[in-house]
């Protein structure tokens, strides 16, 4: 984006330290977090796209399949995962920064097709850890972008997620057969191997931000047995 022409519209604070920052470029807006570049922008979400579709054909025929997202961002996951379920399916989005969800609410809403006014929706302004560690046998598939990767950049916290401990949580949280898609910024061996050690069958699929354009992303797909 051309920075001269950006508008910063408002701050959100991150929960345990950090901002995020929500900016205006026309009819785009982007998030960034406070001192480094661009999170996330409405004008490329290929990738958040690709992480729902991934995760959701594989489950979308199975009636009243629970899916839960993992970091609303923007709200393209979230609206592509309810473009491929069935109208009896529950989508449970948790989301760290009540900002993020404010915005989804309002400016923000129109650019993904307003999915959190979907009656299939279930928004929980919490840390999706949280939720990891107390449900057993609860979801078909699990969605998670909540941070630039294993590496944990935008909440020092995320990096449990990304641990023997959290995906043995996620292998516990999905229901026989469900199927867990996690967004990185780039590859991580040291993570595809963590995740076959825990028990999921794993593959590792390269995505682009914008169709065949923009930067190159790394979806891990990862099958409980």
């Amino acid at each position: 984006m051309n920075a001269k022409r950006l508008q910063l519209i408002d701050t959100a604070p991150i929960p345990g330290g950090g901002e995020l920052r929500l900016f205006r470029e026309g009819e785009h807006f982007s998030i960034k977090i406070a001192g480094t570049g661009d999170l996330m922008s409405t004008r490329m979400h290929g990738s958040e796209d690709a992480l729902a579709e991934l995760a959701c054909t594989r489950i979308a025929a199975r009636p009243k399949a629970r899916v839960l997202v993992g970091g609303l961002g923007l709200g393209f996951t979230l609206a592509a995962a309810l473009r491929q379920l069935r109208d009896d399916a529950e989508v449970v989005v948790a989301e760290l920064v009540p900002g993020v969800i404010a915005w989804n609410r309002e400016v923000l809403g129109a650019h993904a097709g307003h999915p959190l006014a979907d009656a299939r929706t279930v928004v929980r302004e919490t840390d999706v850890a949280q939720l990891l560690r107390r449900e057993r046998n609860a979801y078909d598939a699990i969605l998670l972008d909540v941070d630039n990767g294993p590496d944990g950049l935008t909440h020092p916290g995320n990096a449990w997620i990304y641990s023997a401990n959290g995906l043995g949580s996620i292998r516990t949280a999905l229901r026989a057969g469900g199927v867990v898609t996690i967004w990185s910024a780039g590859p991580d061996p040291a993570f595809s191997a963590r995740l076959r050690k825990c028990g999921f069958a794993v593959e590792e699929i390269p995505v682009r931000a914008h169709g065949n354009k923009g930067s190159r992303h790394l979806i891990w797909r990862a099958q409980r047995g």
